[in-house]
């Protein structure tokens, strides 16, 4: 009887400790949690569901709504190149460096020093603002879910307890508030699984090109409705991309494995060399890896903007403002234009272009010390309703801006998804540029309709055998 008094007591003893321990972890979580419950309500109120303000500023930028989340009548299937929703809208106006100052306040310094640049040709259309980014419901409500759970670690590194939506749709105002917002674009709604056939174009100083043409899947794990934050295997993301043109790089590959916890996971990345027959891996695709098909005009982690590990910069909140940004690019993304309609010396052809006023969550970063990068500063414009950088200035190591990037966005409203059409990659010393997503020559725009391959499927065995010619 006393023994099992004993064992009785110690037992209590030890269930105390644990319980003070649960409890405590419990009241870590909660202090570090992104935000309260009650902010949290904001996503069904004042704010839309991804995070923005749901109300206009009661001039030029209207009530979000919904967005656009059906396709018009002439769209007919999956892949099909986009049909204008909005055949009728013409340029309000349209900004030249000749007027620049007077719409300086909605502009961004990149933009500024593009008109300096070209000052004879550069414009920017600007046209009537519609917010048409739309995502599907279950994406919506994962990021109220990731609005009271996702937490980040490692001084920012590490993205912990998200899933299936936006980790931080309501920025809380302490130090973290950048790299939150940062992490709001690694991990924003880009469907669950695409196919693309591309051209990427690298354009001289005096307009003339030589597109390179790939094939890519991407699998977004971490967008896998079938998957729970336990089953993510800490991936982000799965990409298989293979050369199709020109003859000389055709069937070369590269696969990549993107952790979404990269403090404790590098990235995985293969290439696969057509005329070797050989996969290697390819250990230093990142950060400022020039990219070969870009011809020394992008970097690896400008790719979609921004992408990979964020732990070479301090990154911080600037402000929200009103900028004048890429948006609803339909006409720029037609297969009624070629390539030689669009590529102009200097920059694109502006007469196909379209920019709005939205509001931006402007984010700097600023490279820290004992590591290395090619840009001491970059400054993002991420646009509220998507979460998209639509801008990005980026600074050289003498403090001089010297590259600008912008996001041609439009809404794919099959899915729906609000995303990149095309990518443009400016260096202002060396006046030429880099696109990145070009589809209107190719047979079919983004293709979101067949079901993810799974995790097997993107594998250097894979690699090897897609890569072959």
């Amino acid at each position: 009887m006393r023994s099992t008094m004993k064992m009785d007591k110690k037992n209590i003893k030890h269930w105390t400790v644990c319980l003070a321990v649960v409890l405590s972890a419990f009241t870590a979580t909660a202090v570090n949690a992104a935000v309260s419950i009650s902010d949290a309500e904001k996503l069904k109120s004042s704010l839309t569901p991804l995070g923005a303000q749901r109300e206009g500023n009661g001039r030029d930028i209207p009530a979000w709504r919904g967005g656009l989340s059906m396709p018009p009548l002439e769209y007919k299937k999956p892949g099909q190149h986009h049909v204008d929703p909005f055949p009728q809208d013409k340029p309000l106006f349209t900004i030249s460096a000749a007027n620049m100052l007077q719409y300086q306040k909605y502009l961004t310094e990149g933009q500024k020093e593009l008109f300096r640049t070209y000052p004879d040709t550069f414009r920017m259309p600007i046209y009537r603002t519609r917010r048409t980014a739309a995502a599907p419901e279950w994406v919506y409500e994962n990021t109220y879910k990731n609005a009271i759970r996702a937490e980040l670690s490692s001084d920012g590194n590490s993205l912990l307890y998200a899933y299936g939506g936006i980790p931080f749709p309501v920025l809380d105002d302490s130090s973290q508030a950048g790299i939150q917002a940062l992490w709001n674009h690694i991990t924003r709604w880009r469907g669950t699984f695409l196919q693309l056939q591309a051209s990427e174009v690298a354009v001289h100083k005096d307009g003339n090109f030589s597109p390179t043409t790939v094939e890519q899947q991407v699998e977004f794990n971490y967008y896998r409705p079938d998957k729970t934050i336990e089953d993510l295997n800490n991936t982000l993301f799965y990409y298989l991309s293979v050369t199709k043109a020109p003859a000389r790089l055709a069937g070369g590959a590269v696969l990549v494995h993107e952790p979404l916890n990269q403090a404790n996971d590098a990235r995985q990345a293969w290439g696969y060399n057509a005329g070797q027959r050989r996969v290697r891996r390819a250990p230093n695709l990142a950060y400022d890896t020039p990219i070969a098909a870009a011809d020394g005009l992008r970097y690896a982690d400008d790719t979609d903007m921004y992408n990979g590990s964020p732990d070479r910069y301090n990154w911080r909140l600037v402000e929200k403002r009103e900028v004048y940004i890429p948006y609803n690019n339909y006409r720029l993304t037609s297969n009624k234009l070629s390539y030689n309609d669009i590529l102009r010396p200097g920059h694109v052809n502006p007469e196909y272009t379209r920019y709005e006023k939205h509001r931006v969550w402007v984010v700097e970063g600023t490279l820290r010390d004992n590591v290395r990068h090619v840009y001491s500063k970059r400054v993002f414009y991420l646009d509220e309703d998507t979460w998209n950088i639509s801008v990005a200035d980026q600074y050289d190591m003498n403090g001089e801006l010297w590259r600008v990037s912008m996001s041609y966005i439009k809404t794919y409203y099959e899915l729906p998804v609000t995303w990149s059409g095309m990518d443009v990659f400016h260096d202002l010393q060396a006046r030429r540029y880099h696109t990145q997503g070009m589809t209107n020559e190719e047979p079919e725009d983004i293709d979101y309709s067949n079901p993810p391959p799974g995790d097997r499927y993107f594998t250097p065995a894979e690699l090897r055998r897609r890569g072959r010619r």
